[in-house]
């Protein structure tokens, strides 16, 4: 049915709809969680390894080992507190803050789908979501 759908109709078939397009992968995952352990550490600096598991919800062990990745990689800096040497600070580097900075990597498998499509059906997109923006009060 196209139009008179109930509410609720719709909802289930664009539920569906936007599951097929939007696709979230590894690499989206992965990027989304570095930068979730990078705003925990930003907002806590000097921050201890509790105080940024308890930002991102999530157990300590996880969330040790995530950090030894990023100090691997060069975006976490971790030095001794000078409050108490046995706590290890936890600091973003100037590399960390340029990511947590930059804007989010994009997946390109939704605006790939979106270019096959008319300029016309493109502003009819962009129409049903600025209605969708202002029924959730963007």
């Amino acid at each position: 049915m196209l139009y008179g759908s109930s509410p609720a109709a719709i909802a289930t078939r664009f539920s569906a709809l936007s599951q097929a397009f939007i696709t979230d992968g590894p690499a989206e995952r992965a990027d989304r969680a570095r930068r979730s352990l990078l705003a925990g550490i930003a907002a806590n600096e000097p921050a201890t390894l509790n105080a940024v598991a308890a930002a991102v919800q999530r157990g300590a062990p996880l969330v040790s080992r995530a950090v030894d990745a990023l100090v691997r990689s060069g975006l976490v800096a971790r030095e001794a507190d000078p409050d108490n040497r046995r706590r290890l600070a936890l600091r973003l580097t100037p590399e960390g803050q340029a990511i947590l900075s930059s804007a989010p990597k994009a997946g390109t498998g939704l605006e790939t789908k979106l270019s096959r499509l008319a300029p016309s059906e493109l502003r009819a997109i962009e129409r049903g979501i600025e209605i969708l923006e202002r029924a959730a009060g963007l």
